[in-house]
């Protein structure tokens, strides 16, 4: 079943949604999954590690905490979660290397791109309550995001 978020809502009117400022940067414009949540702030040692993880189709949900400053995902990163079967990752913050991540085939929707990478602290917290765009993300709800918007479900919505 494809992934479409006015008829997500139309289905399903209990989903929150998340306020308008993503932009869709990846090589698939509609994707979703179970949620995997990271809370970093200019530092994206988390988001690398869990890329190197298996991502059995779920979706990387990071709080940059909204930092224009330096990007949380660039062309490796991103290249590595393709390859280790992640869904998406929503990036709220920016990301870097936008043209090669437009030809890869993974979801990634962020509120824009910044050149400069970020510091590697090892600073961060994964699976745990983040909170941006007026929604609550919570490990193990899911997420769907296409061009119109991004959705949050305490289920599944959406079969393979």
């Amino acid at each position: 079943m494809p992934i479409v978020t006015p008829d997500l809502c139309d289905d399903f009117p209990e989903v929150l949604v998340v306020e308008p400022g993503f932009r869709n940067f990846g090589g698939i414009d509609a994707f979703g999954g179970e949620i995997v949540t990271v809370k970093c702030f200019e530092d994206n040692s988390i988001v690398k590690e869990q890329v190197g993880l298996p991502g059995n189709g779920r979706v990387m949900v990071v709080d940059g905490g909204g930092s224009m400053r330096a990007a949380l995902l660039g062309d490796m990163l991103a290249e590595k979660a393709a390859d280790n079967g992640w869904a998406g990752l929503i990036i709220y913050g920016c990301i870097r290397d936008v043209d090669v991540i437009a030809r890869t085939k993974l979801g990634v929707q962020a509120l824009g791109s910044h050149p400069r990478k970020t510091d590697k602290r090892g600073v961060g917290d994964l699976n745990i309550p983040v909170t941006f765009g007026g929604v609550t993300f919570e490990p193990g709800q899911y997420v769907y995001a296409d061009n119109n918007g991004i959705v949050v479900s305490a289920k599944a919505l959406v079969t393979a």
